[in-house]
């Protein structure tokens, strides 16, 4: 027996002996395709638990027998395996998986797999907008998404801008899409006191960005509920990573100028027109009369010079070459337990429009902490600071466009060098130097958040955020300056919004079996929204060296308001995949807002998709061909809030009548106004050739708005004020396709070209009005079955080549239902008819990236098709003088009919006669164009120098902005449009709206 055990036991022996024998300490170092190391790599041995990750070298050490298995993972690079041989040395190259870059996207509440995406999301990376010069991070993703239309209203630093998703889906609610950084909702109210629109998201820094997810369809934008009708754009910010710190300095130098100069007359062209034009009046006897009148005329304007010897091109003056200047700051790492990104950014831009300037500070700190393996809090925080020179708006006599109406035979200054104060109009040269207009916005965007694990499927996430965004105005016009009749007067105003928001909810993801994944998340959130805003106004200085209100004579005006508004919400989504190819999901939520009654203070949005991928299937799975192609469908509600805080509420307030304070009835209650809803479905089909080296998307989508709120009319025996209530009244539709094409043309080692063309239709009409009754406003129309806003005024019917008239179409009505197109010179009786739509019926981008060994080249197009623009200056600049002495468009010199016979466009110049001025069809043009919108070129420099230098990335980069446009279009820009606050009416009007400017920007990249 014991014989036995011995044996048994040197058996053991020996064979543990041998384990030992062949066990050994594998090292080696872990790096990506440029050679730089990895840190945080997870390295296993294939069907065990031992595994260990790389260090700040990249290096690791791992014991394992001969003929085990190593595994190499690491997130967006493909997995590497490796089997023991009898080395002691394994060092590995680690290279990028196209696949899991993109597979991951950005939705409400989460994250989930492209691959598994059901709903329609447009990704954007940090990568596409790198190098793009522009003020606000909305121009910087201008053409790269399907059915995404972004439009800046014109060329001023902090011009508004407008974004629209798959058409408008309201007429008097907010139009703007939701705009959500880091899981925490953004203030993007205009809060602007001068009318002229501002934009809100110009505190954003777009550096700071990582990457940004446009929600379109209502499947993605139902978990958002009543603020996602048009749309979600999820704005992601950089965060830092394991690994050493690195340290990133861009600078950047953009020199600028207007896209497009129009051709205004100069003064022999402007005083023969004059001539011309008075002698054609008939208001004088001979051509000597008239010349008299002219010669009689022009010197009041001519300050203290001859203004035969003048010849000023106002133009000149309006605009100047701009110059910016950009610098980005960040320092990013961080170890196992704690990473963090923190930034610093100074933009310092002086505009294209003389007086019109801007200067931006920022400051972010994104922090990450693991507490424990169960635990994780975080921090986003973000302060900037932008002070901005600001101009009157495009509707008034002192904005620098204005200009461009000034007589050119009108010297600029007096010979003392003063400005001249004897212009045709206020010449705006004299606000610039006796005026400023100062406003000053300060953002606090910040977020606390927890993350808890309590169990490997379920987790629980608190979010807490605070959004502050704070608009002073000091605005000082001194004695000296246009349209002041008193001794100088001063305005001060503060307008402070608070939003404070909380999400909570609990995410549970498992995996049934091997087949089954399910996802499920359920909570609530809370946004409230403080407004406090209050202006000074003080009249009467001793001189223009005192500017504050303190100083004034008279405290001449003031105002003070204060409005709050609180939503509360639950919502709950579900989403399932089996075997990773039948997919569903469906979301509900219920929002309650105090902005109506309480009968209909909840609404219910739901929402539930669909989808299949048919390359997962068996026939399909092992094509060479076909590597990608899935249906899906959706379905769902969305809503919109009015405006207005209190809308559903009977409403008084303070009022004063013969110095005797008292109350006066300010609306007319509805408790039954409601949500507008939007129900949408999208039908789509993702599709992936050759390994995904042809990629793609084709959507069409119905969106349906009911119970659209208006200001209805009521009878003025109601006593309402304003004689209108706010109601539920009327429908509209948008319906299109999207097409989005991503090819990569070229995949070799030293050489990537790819390429993503998009293109979007949408058609827009309302289809009920209460009675069917049309809605006008200005120059725009609400008419079932035609698009929202449509342009609706007299169509014009040219020249009569006889007479030189200016000629209309009747329009009205023949007994067989058609339009009766006879010509007639008297405006009055042609009738208004519905002429051109102010919206694009086609929008679209191509955008290309061309990789050379360290050599890079990107650039954008964008274009539309189908929307018309009025340019509603065109009855002062384009009547040869029928409407007042403005200056005039070369165009109508060159073309004006002048002798019976002449064909042409351009009536006969008749002096203060209205000889088609009127506002007509004439004035509308079609806005179709194509622009370059970016170009960038970049080198970097090779590692074997960068290694000699201690840096990790070199990089120099010329980029250009709006360097090119190819339009029909005779104005400044077919994109432009007055920038009135109020964009709702007459919309898809310009007066004398600055153009974007083209920008060429030199800058550097510096990673240490």
């Amino acid at each position: 027996m014991k014989k036995k055990c011995k044996v048994v036991f040197l058996l053991l022996f020996l064979s543990i002996s041998i384990a030992f024998a062949q066990q050994k300490t594998v090292t080696g170092t872990v790096s990506d395709q440029s050679g730089v190391p990895l840190i945080g790599v997870n390295i296993v041995v294939k069907g065990t638990t031992n595994g260990t990750q790389t260090d700040f070298d990249g290096k690791y050490s791992i014991n394992v027998n001969e003929g085990q298995i190593l595994a190499f993972t690491y997130v967006g690079l493909k997995s590497v395996e490796i089997t023991v041989a009898s080395s002691n040395t394994i060092n590995v190259t680690m290279e990028e998986d196209a696949a899991a870059l993109e597979e991951v996207v950005v939705i409400g509440y989460g994250t989930q797999s492209k691959k598994l995406l059901t709903d329609n999301v447009a990704k954007i990376d940090a990568s596409q907008i790198e190098g793009i010069s522009t003020p606000s991070f909305q121009g910087a993703i201008v053409g790269k998404a399907a059915g995404v239309q972004i439009t800046q209203v014109n060329g001023k630093v902090e011009g508004g801008v407008k974004t629209i998703i798959r058409g408008l889906s309201s007429v008097s609610a907010s139009q703007e899409p939701l705009y959500i950084i880091d899981g925490i909702e953004m203030n993007n109210r205009n809060t602007s006191s001068i009318g002229a629109n501002l934009n809100p998201l110009l505190s954003l820094n777009p550096n700071d960005v990582a990457s940004i997810d446009i929600l379109k369809d209502a499947s993605a934008t139902a978990i958002y509920g009543a603020k996602g009708t048009n749309g979600v754009i999820l704005i992601t910010t950089k965060r830092g990573k394991l690994g050493a710190s690195k340290v990133s300095v861009d600078f950047s130098t953009t020199v600028g100028e207007p896209t497009n100069k129009r051709d205004w007359l100069n003064a022999a062209q402007y005083v023969e027109l004059l001539r011309e034009s008075a002698f054609n009046s008939g208001f004088f006897a001979d051509q000597a009369a008239s010349d008299a009148w002219v010669d009689g005329r022009l010197p009041r304007y001519q300050g203290d010079e001859d203004w035969r010897n003048v010849d000023t091109d106002w133009q000149e003056e309006a605009f100047q070459n701009s110059i910016t200047k950009d610098v980005n700051v960040s320092v990013s790492g961080g170890n196992e337990k704690t990473t963090s990104y923190i930034s610093g950014a100074y933009n310092d831009t002086e505009g294209i429009v003389r007086g019109n300037n801007l200067k931006r500070y920022s400051l972010r700190t994104n922090l990450d902490h693991k507490v424990s393996n169960k635990f994780d809090v975080g921090l986003n925080a973000n302060y900037s600071s932008t002070i901005i020179d600001r101009i009157s708006g495009d509707n008034s006599f002192t904005t620098p466009l204005q200009a461009i109406a000034q007589v050119p035979t009108s010297p600029v200054y007096l010979s003392n060098g003063d400005p001249n104060d004897g212009t045709l109009y206020a010449n705006f040269l004299l606000q610039d130097k006796h005026s400023f207009r100062k406003t000053s916005v300060r953002r606090i965007l910040s977020k606390v958040f927890g993350d808890y694990q309590f169990l490997p499927s379920l987790s629980f996430r608190t979010e807490f955020g605070y959004d502050y965004l704070s608009q002073t105005v000091d605005r000082n016009t001194g004695r000296l300056a246009p349209f002041q009749s008193t001794n100088g007067q001063t305005f001060a105003s503060n307008n402070g919004t608070e939003i404070i928001s909380t999400n909570n909810y609990f995410t549970f993801d498992h995996t049934f079996g091997e087949l089954s994944d399910l996802n499920v998340v359920a909570g609530m959130t809370y946004t409230r929204l403080k407004n406090r805003a209050i202006s000074v106004t003080g009249d009467g200085f001793p001189t223009d060296d005192f500017k504050s209100v303190s100083s004034a004579a008279t405290i001449s005006a003031g105002t003070g308001t204060f409005t709050n508004w609180a939503q509360v919400s639950y919502f709950a989504r579900a989403t399932y995949s089996y075997d990773n190819k039948y997919l569903l999901k469906a979301s509900l939520r219920n929002d309650a807002s105090s902005r109506f009654g309480a009968d209909q203070r909840n609404g219910y949005f739901p929402a539930a998709s669909a989808g299949w991928i048919i390359s997962e299937e068996d026939f399909l799975k092992g094509s060479n061909v076909v590597s990608n192609l899935k249906l899906r469908a959706s379905w769902g509600i969305n809503g919109n809030t009015p405006v207005a805080n209190f809308g559903s509420l009977g409403l008084y307030g303070g009022t004063a009548y013969d110095g005797v304070s008292g109350i006066a009835f300010t609306q007319i209650e509805n408790p039954n106004l409601k949500w507008e809803e939007t129900a949408q479905t999208d039908i789509g089909i993702d599709f992936g050739f050759l390994n995904n080296r042809i990629s793609g998307e084709i959507d069409y989508y119905v969106k349906k708005t009911n119970d659209l709120i208006f200001n209805e009319r009521i009878p003025f025996e109601a006593g309402a004020p304003g004689h209108a209530i706010l109601k539920n009244v009327g429908n509209l539709e948008n319906k299109g396709f999207e097409f989005v094409l991503n090819t990569t043309n070229i995949q070799t080692d030293n050489l990537t070209w790819k390429t993503s063309f998009n293109i979007a239709t949408n058609k827009n009409k309302v289809t009920n009005l209460p009675n069917g009754a049309d809605l006008i406003t200005g120059r725009n129309i609400l008419r079932e079955g035609e698009p929202i806003n449509a342009f609706y005024m007299a169509e014009y019917a040219g020249v009569n080549s006889n007479t030189g008239d200016a000629e209309y179409y009747l329009n009205t009505e023949n007994p067989d239902g058609s339009l009766n197109k006879t010509k007639t010179n008297d405006f009055s009786q042609a009738q208004r008819i519905i002429m051109g739509n102010p919206n694009p019926d086609i929008i679209g981008g191509l955008s290309s990236n061309l990789n050379y060994k360290t050599f890079d080249f990107s650039f954008t197009f964008q274009g539309q098709w189908g929307a018309s623009l009025y340019n509603n200056a065109g009855q002062y600049q384009e009547t040869g003088f029928g409407n007042g002495l403005d200056n005039q468009d070369v165009y109508i010199f060159k073309n004006r009919w002048q002798n019976p016979g002449d064909i042409t466009n351009v009536p006969q110049a008749r002096l203060f006669r209205n000889n088609g001025h009127s506002a007509s069809s004439r004035y509308l043009q079609d806005a179709d164009f194509i622009r370059l919108r970016n170009i960038t070129l970049g080198y970097s420099l090779p590692e074997s120098v960068l290694e000699k230098i201690g840096f990790s990335k070199v990089r120099v980069y010329l980029a250009g902005l709006n360097l090119i446009t190819i339009t029909d279009y005779r104005g400044y820009d077919p994109e432009s449009s007055n920038d009135d606050a109020n964009t709702n009416t007459n919309v898809g009007n310009t007066f004398y709206s600055a153009p974007p400017a083209k920008t060429f920007t030199l800058g550097v990249n510096l990673t240490f």
